[in-house]
């Protein structure tokens, strides 16, 4: 019994290794491009390395979603590839082990990967989507802030310069100068003696408060200009603008169902969002699929190494996600119900992963 529990704590301390490294390194891939945007951030647009940070941290768990399943494959690829190849994996069968039993750490293993995964989808993910949206709207208006800096021209978001002049020593600085040509129709420039900056969380706005000011703009019309005064005007920013918005509030499973009620279940957006409702616990579940298929995978290609277990499990991921993106083709041609569409990669791969454990087993 002693030396049972002892093999199990070897086999689940083999699979921490992989699964450490391999999950930095997706995360890393994964968040390169986000990376490039918060170093922009902290470097060009002069923005706080706390706040960097805290959007580094709000976009983790939509990207740990996707990459524990991956990490989890070759985790297991690779730790059993090593006993197979190294012949510790003969040795604990000739002790009468067989392969189910020494799969037991693995499940263990699996369970954990799976219910991290699921928490993150189910919570973790609407969580950060909600404050991810009030952390880019702060650092909107940061950013705002920050190209209100005397003397220089800045750019807070595309299309559109702000610059407010020096003032006098000793005396408050006074005016405000803006081209605005996010409109390409209707660009504006924008003069005015007074500014504040508001913000707006329920319309996911910042505004810039301007007070005694003018307008100049120029119609389509060559011939044509015009010029408005104003006591106080509201020039908004919205977060689509900014390029950091959150993303898209998923509408609910109800709200789904009539959609596709009032057109007959003939609606592609809303199929394809309904099977995403279902991939909500299909994904998660996937994990734990995943992590078990590759004990036989790890032994069956045991001459790999750790760098060819990544491979492989790569490998077998982008099946994995050719196979959904199959599915997912199907349902929203209404050729394949959304659940269906949702859990057929999951049955497929659980029946490959009884079928190749049953072929080790033999062997």
């Amino acid at each position: 019994m002693f030396l049972r529990t002892l093999l199990d704590r070897y086999i689940f301390t083999e699979l921490l290794s992989p699964f450490s490294v391999s999950l930095g390194a997706l995360c890393f891939v994964m968040l390169t491009r986000e990376l490039l945007r918060l170093v922009e951030l902290l470097v060009s647009k002069g923005v706080g390395i706390l706040a960097v940070l805290e959007v580094f941290a709000h976009l983790m768990p939509s990207f740990l979603v996707l990459t524990l399943p991956i990490a989890g494959i070759i985790a297991s690829i690779t730790a059993f590839g090593r006993l197979s190849f190294d012949k510790e994996l003969v040795a604990m069968q000739t002790a009468g082990l067989s392969l189910m039993r020494l799969a037991r750490p693995v499940l263990l293993f699996a369970l954990l990967v799976f219910g991290l995964t699921l928490w993150l989808a189910q919570w973790g993910q609407p969580w950060s989507s909600v404050n991810l949206k009030k952390v880019a709207l702060n650092l909107l208006r940061d950013q705002l802030v920050l190209a209100l800096e005397r003397g220089t021209f800045n750019e807070p978001i595309p299309k559109m310069m702000i610059y407010v002049p020096d003032g006098s020593p000793g005396q408050a600085s006074t005016g405000i100068f803006v081209s605005d040509e996010r409109n390409a129709d209707d660009p504006r420039i924008i003069v005015a003696q007074k500014f504040e900056v508001m913000m707006d969380p329920a319309t996911d706005q910042v505004a810039l408060r301007l007070q005694q000011g003018v307008i100049h703009s120029k119609p389509n019309q060559a011939d044509q200009y015009e010029h408005v005064s104003f006591a106080s005007y509201d020039l908004k920013l919205s977060l689509n603008q900014s390029g950091y918005a959150a993303s898209e509030e998923r509408p609910s499973y109800d709200a789904i169902i009539a959609q596709l009620s009032q057109s007959q279940w003939r609606d592609p957006s809303a199929l394809r969002r309904l099977m995403e409702y279902y991939k909500d616990l299909a994904f998660p579940t996937a994990s734990l699929v995943l992590c078990l298929l590759g004990v036989p995978v790890g032994i069956a290609s045991k001459r790999s190494g750790r760098v060819g277990g990544f491979a492989v499990g790569v490998f077998v991921i982008i099946v994995y996600y050719m196979l959904n993106v199959g599915c997912e083709f199907l349902v929203t041609t209404a050729s394949l119900p959304p659940f269906a569409g949702a859990w057929i990669p999951n049955g497929l791969f659980a029946l490959a992963t009884i079928v190749w454990f049953y072929i080790m087993s033999r062997r």
